[in-house]
């Protein structure tokens, strides 16, 4: 067995081994190469292991979770099932738990199967809640609903970033989970969400009046599947039924691209989006336990 840093040339393997064990985390290798090519980060790190006979068999990410105070990091850890019980996993968790200790993250946080959580324990992991992950076919999405007078749907390659960094600021302070995220400098933002290419600005939407960004959802992937890593609609605008339609709209804008695949999760405490999802069709294909551990 190895265990080593990730290479660009375990992309491909990497990106089969998602395919098979979590499908529905819509891992692209667009994401991952645009990962492995980035300057390094404090906190971001990716791991492979390896079998001896060279298989790629496990594989592991870390990063802190932008504009948290204190700082928290996430993880993930794959294993092939027919290589578990060996010690991957534990030495791929104390790569990752390093890696993030060495960021000055406080915790570590983990979506992780259900069947994993006593496995977890002894490190200190305890769970908070669940997330649901489920999926449709765009071409399947509902007919969009009527856009309230004086607003307008616009792809974000569309607007200024600003008014969408401005709302995103508003939308981490008050979304659902369990990190408490303060604003990141603009910057910052700018360089890893607005300018990633695992970002599809043109497949993402918001809805607009005034000038101002009202409600938004953006994805990341590629134009055969995508990942629908944020929605929101600003506070005072709640229950109007924006999100519903910005997440439409874009369904309608990914299935025009040729995307199959659209992709997304959500706490199970979080009703309205949930409801949301339902409403345009998204069939649940897994449930992970969100695990929290002190570092």
């Amino acid at each position: 067995m190895q265990i080593r840093p990730a290479e660009l040339s375990d992309v491909e393997s990497a990106i089969a081994l998602h395919d098979a064990l979590v499908p529905y985390l819509a891992y692209t290798s667009t994401a991952l190469r645009h990962r492995l090519s980035r300057d390094p980060v404090p906190g971001r790190a990716t791991f492979a292991a390896f079998a001896d006979d060279g298989e790629l068999v496990g594989w592991a990410v870390t990063g802190v979770i932008p504009g948290s105070y204190p700082l928290d990091g996430e993880l993930r850890v794959l294993v092939h099932p027919d290589h578990r019980g060996h010690g991957i996993g534990t030495k791929l968790l104390a790569a990752t738990h390093e890696a993030l200790q060495t960021a000055g993250a406080t915790s570590a946080r983990v979506f992780a199967d259900p069947a994993s959580v006593d496995w977890a324990a002894p490190w200190g992991y305890v769970q908070t809640r669940q997330v649901h992950y489920a999926e449709i076919d765009p071409s399947t999405a509902p007919a969009l609903p009527p856009v309230p007078a004086g607003v307008s749907l616009v792809a974000l390659d569309e607007l200024d970033p600003r008014l969408v960094y401005e709302a995103d600021v508003v939308a981490q302070r008050t979304k659902p989970g369990d990190a408490k995220i303060t604003a990141r400098p603009y910057d910052d933002w700018f360089a890893t969400v607005w300018q990633s290419p695992a970002v599809v600005l043109d497949l993402s939407m918001a809805a607009v009046e005034g000038g101002r960004v009202l409600g938004f959802t953006l994805g990341d992937g590629d134009h055969s599947k995508i990942w629908s890593k944020m929605t929101a609609t600003m506070p005072e605008y709640r229950g109007q039924g924006l999100a519903k339609l910005v997440k439409c709209a874009a369904l309608h804008r990914a299935a025009a691209a040729g995307v199959r695949g659209a992709y997304t999760a959500n706490y199970d405490g979080n009703r309205p989006m949930l409801a949301v999802n339902d409403w345009l069709g998204y069939r649940r294909t897994a449930t992970h336990s969100v695990l929290i551990c002190p570092l």
